[in-house]
């Protein structure tokens, strides 16, 4: 389970040296992550442990992520930000 203090975490690790990562993640922890399970939810704590590149490349499109939870985990920020833009 992710207390306050384990949140607050998530939310300083959402903050990247990339503008345009810092726009998909941040707002996906404070209006998404609640609503995913457990697992999603440390498969997006994982997620934030790889590095700036490799998250512009998968979250841009331009490679896809060889980890099949990275990649689930891509797409449902991307589809959420895509819901939320609506």
């Amino acid at each position: 389970m992710f207390d306050a203090k384990r949140i607050a975490r998530l939310k300083w690790a959402c903050r990247r040296g990339m503008l345009e990562l810092d726009v998909l993640l941040l707002p996906f922890v404070e209006q998404a992550f609640d609503d995913l399970t457990e697992q999603q939810q440390v498969t997006f704590e994982r997620l934030l442990t790889c590095d700036d590149p490799d998250l512009f490349a998968w979250f841009m499109g331009h490679q896809t992520c060889q980890d099949p939870e990275f990649s689930e985990m891509v797409s449902t920020v991307l589809s959420r930000v895509k819901l939320s833009a609506s």
